[in-house]
């Protein structure tokens, strides 16, 4: 049997369980995807009206999870806001620490690649649809803690936050989807011709 043929995709894998297992390479996935997010954080565009600007940070910290699965997804996360509110200037804009307007956003990053590393472990990243519905769920899951965080942190109403904290960022989310849409089926299916 050949070594690609070993690593052919089996159920319950995410992408990141078809390289060989060691702790060394998961501490290398954790590392290498919490600075993944905090480069794709740096990829801003402020939008009038809100102290919240379209990042890299939430297509990342998806991706992290779909790729390294729910542990892994959780822990990188875990490590990027954690060095994040210890200085490192790699949230959003170069910004560091906790309080700010959007922390809520990393909170929300957190939790959505724990779900969506959940999923991608039950094959929900193998098809675009399946995608295209995971990508919504954790999206969903990063506004649900980022909005009201919002709102607390600026004094504004849940209407006003979710006028400034979610529906400018809709059609973005929806390019971010289809984007990797077409990036995680396709990687699938690419190791499934080689295995």
């Amino acid at each position: 049997m050949s070594t690609v043929s070993a690593a052919a995709p089996r159920t319950g894998s995410v992408l990141a369980d078809l390289l060989p297992a060691s702790r060394t390479k998961d501490i290398a996935l954790v590392v290498g995807g919490a600075a993944l997010t905090g480069v794709a954080a740096q990829i801003a565009v402020h939008i009038p009206g809100t102290p919240v600007p379209v990042t890299g940070q939430t297509f990342a910290a998806l991706l992290v999870g779909a790729g390294l699965g729910a542990g892994r997804g959780f822990l990188s996360l875990a490590l990027y806001a954690l060095v994040g509110m210890a200085g490192v200037p790699w949230f959003a804009n170069g910004s560091a620490g906790a309080g700010g307007a959007s922390f809520g956003y990393v909170l929300g990053m957190l939790l959505a690649a724990t779900v969506v590393g959940a999923l991608a472990r039950r094959g929900a990243d193998r098809s675009v649809l399946r995608t295209a519905g995971t990508m919504v769920l954790g999206s969903a899951v990063i506004y649900a803690v980022g909005v009201p965080y919002l709102a607390a942190s600026t004094g504004m109403s849940l209407s006003a936050a979710v006028a400034a904290g979610l529906t400018p960022f809709l059609l973005g989310d929806a390019l971010k989807a289809a984007l990797a849409m077409g990036l995680l089926p396709a990687a699938w299916k690419l190791i499934g011709r080689r295995g």
